[in-house]
């Protein structure tokens, strides 16, 4: 399984984590700001800083709850009446499963239904906004994925899972959604043909948990970076925010649906989600300016680190003039993989700025 986001910082995770260590001692309360995937939380997580991580996207709050709360094995200990209906494969096992591995081989086994998925974004489906089926996921995973969601929404209601272990099934069906889905990069738009990926039937496997003994030691937040930081105090701030025109929320519409657990108004070829309610300022260079100044002003914090890439919306020079009008700025550079949903003729790798802003 993995991530298929835009500006994923997993692969330079170590060298920003070297960056974090060179400014601030192990045990530091470090804030994400806009978490994303969550690999930096995570890092920060292993390394004994507490962390708090924020995300404006619904499905990045539930990736951030896995990677920071989880302190013990989920027992699921209140869904074994659905696990026994349908966990089917227990004497052919050579070696007991962990509840974990139970419910997911249970909700591997629930039938698929012919639901919002299935008639919104399969082949075979009849959408309600448009003529043309949107052929994000074969019929077959589509009617998977509507019955994961059905089964979810169901044991969370009822209680038969708690919220943590709500967000990791959450979790795993968007990871898995994302390894089947018919897609070049992003959701904007769905490819007009099924790829050899989009064929293979939708499995939703276990994620790997880091448990530590770090109960009620960090705290994962929803909402637009601008308001959360004057909710704040920490001893540095870690900015990754968006740095193109890109909306997350129009070009990742279907995880975020995934991630609510809704059936929303499907418009346009694409089936967007009504997704204005996370419009993001970053993604406008008119704005940027202003969402930075008020995350500044508002948050009780000393040190910020900032990533920003060289395809960004501002040029280095710009950033710095406004990153000035707060502190010091220290920059140092990092060569990233350019994301790319097509063969385009971009070199390949692309600098990274880490702005340290040593606030007066």
């Amino acid at each position: 399984m993995g991530f298929r986001y835009i500006g994923t910082k997993t692969r330079l995770t170590d060298e920003i984590l070297a960056r974090i260590s060179e400014i601030i001692d192990p045990g530091a309360h470090i804030v994400d700001l806009m978490c994303g995937t969550g690999s930096i939380s995570a890092v920060l997580r292993k390394q004994g800083y507490r962390v708090t991580a924020n995300d404006l996207m619904t499905y990045s709050y539930h990736h951030a709850r896995v990677i920071l709360l989880f302190t013990e094995l989920p027992t699921f200990a209140n869904a074994y009446e659905f696990i026994n209906q349908f966990y089917l494969d227990e004497e052919d096992e050579l070696f007991p499963l962990i509840p974990y591995e139970r419910m997911l081989k249970a909700l591997n086994n629930v039938p698929p239904e012919k639901g919002y998925f299935y008639k919104e974004f399969s082949a075979e489906g009849v959408p309600e906004n448009t003529h043309k089926p949107r052929n994000y996921f074969s019929p077959e995973n589509a009617g998977k994925i509507d019955a994961f969601r059905s089964w979810i929404r169901q044991l969370h209601n009822e209680k038969q899972i708690n919220d943590l272990e709500h967000s990791l099934l959450i979790h795993n069906l968007i990871m898995a959604s994302n390894d089947v889905a018919n897609i070049a990069g992003t959701y904007g738009h769905y490819l007009s043909k099924l790829i050899g990926r989009a064929k293979v039937p939708l499995e939703i496997r276990p994620t790997s948990l880091f448990l530590m003994d770090d109960a009620g030691k960090h705290t994962v937040l929803q909402g637009y970076a601008e308001k959360i930081a004057g909710q704040i105090k920490c001893d540095l701030c870690y900015v990754d925010p968006p740095y193109m025109k890109r909306q997350y929320a129009a070009n990742y519409h279907i995880l975020e649906t995934l991630a609510r657990e809704d059936e929303p108004e499907a418009t346009g070829v694409s089936g967007l989600r009504p997704w204005r309610d996370q419009y993001s300022n970053f993604c406008t260079k008119t704005r940027i300016r202003d969402s930075f100044r008020k995350i500044f002003t508002n948050m009780q914090c000393p040190h910020y680190l900032i990533s920003y890439s060289e395809d960004g919306l501002l040029t280095l020079e710009q950033l710095k003039e406004l990153f000035e009008e707060f502190g010091e700025v220290k920059i140092s550079t990092l060569i990233n993989k350019r994301f790319k949903s097509n063969k385009s003729g971009l070199r390949p790798y692309l600098t990274e700025y880490l702005f340290h802003v040593v606030m007066r």
